[in-house]
């Protein structure tokens, strides 16, 4: 059985800006009445539909296949966001392009609701561990990485930007989202608070099954063959997942990293290897081929979507219970 950890790392809000983005001009496209918005992934896209309701809706700018953060827009997307009512981001260096567009509107489109989902979770941020193992939510920075400590001073400090894994975490943004779109539209505050209200309940069959996971797992580690998105979770419900890679989508193991994490297995009777189905599965492939492992099973950060997904119909939920869940339950022996 895994322990919970209810414990987050406290960390500052990070402020700085990644430099300028390309600046809308010209009027905003403010019809007098609010019906359409833009949010900065897919994650928060899904969200605020499900707030928003019939009310409005809300594009996302990502192309399906890729993630929000590391993403770079065309110049076209800060004069699209001015034209609508409402920007919903998170205040993050991950997505500085979206801090960037963030500033614009509120500077110069006083018509445009900007929505910031992390405000008021600054405190539970985790820092950005670029250790090549996370062990329950334990953080820390690494003195060998390539980020150095007067890069972190200059940008106010890397924070995990992952947070929206977090079920709980996720009812938060969700209610900051319904509010924020409360603030922009009081006719319709009522409708938004509901919705969300709505939402928190499926969320709350999310966290439900990730406890689950945890009182009943049969070993209390798992690998993940790839940078490991899932720090929240591990904070969240005591898990511990080993990655050859650590956090860092730049990292690449070394042999004698691939040769420890397979040693893991076998010492742990791992049946199952994760890996980000953002990524390739070669490493999580090989390290089942060289190993006591059976196979190598997809999951998601649920930072974006597929077309295969969206031709499902998924939204978060569906990526967290029917990819995220299952195959934490093999990988932690929980089945």
């Amino acid at each position: 059985m895994l322990r919970r950890g209810a414990g987050l790392a406290a960390a500052g809000t990070a402020t700085s800006l990644a430099g300028c983005s390309d600046a809308a001009t010209g009027d905003s496209g403010d019809s007098g009445e609010f019906d359409a918005g833009y949010a900065a992934f897919f994650t928060l896209s899904d969200w605020a539909n499900r707030v928003a309701g019939d009310h409005a809706s809300f594009e996302d700018p990502v192309d399906v296949g890729q993630l929000g953060h590391g993403w770079t827009p065309d110049g076209n997307l800060a004069a699209d966001v001015a034209s609508t009512d409402a920007f919903v981001y998170l205040d993050n260096p991950e997505f500085s392009w979206a801090q960037d567009l963030a500033e614009t509107l509120e500077s110069d489109y006083d018509t445009v609701a900007v929505i910031d989902g992390l405000a008021g979770l600054e405190e539970d941020l985790l820092d950005w561990n670029h250790s090549h193992e996370s062990d329950g939510g334990e953080t820390g920075h690494d003195d060998g990485e390539n980020q150095s400590h007067e890069d972190e001073e200059h940008d106010g400090g890397r924070h995990d930007p992952h947070v929206w894994v977090d079920p709980v975490f996720a009812a938060d943004i969700v209610d900051t989202i319904a509010s924020g779109l409360g603030e922009a539209d009081p006719d319709n505050a009522d409708a938004y608070a509901d919705n969300a209200a709505a939402y928190a309940e499926e969320l709350e069959a999310v966290d439900a099954a990730f406890e689950s996971i945890a009182d009943e797992a049969a070993r209390d580690v798992a690998v993940m063959a790839g940078h490991n998105s899932f720090q929240y979770l591990e904070a969240r419900y005591g898990f511990r997942l080993h990655s050859p890679v650590g956090v860092s989508p730049q990292n690449e193991p070394t042999q004698s990293e691939i040769a420890d994490t397979i040693e893991l297995v076998n010492a742990e009777g791992i049946d199952a290897v994760l890996y980000d189905r953002f990524e390739s599965p070669t490493l999580a492939e090989s390290i089942v081929e060289n190993s006591d492992a059976t196979e190598a099973l997809p999951v998601t950060p649920a930072g974006g979507t597929t077309r295969e997904w969206n031709d499902d119909g998924y939204g978060y939920l569906e990526q967290m219970t029917e990819v995220n869940v299952p195959a934490f339950e093999r990988a932690f022996g929980a089945q």
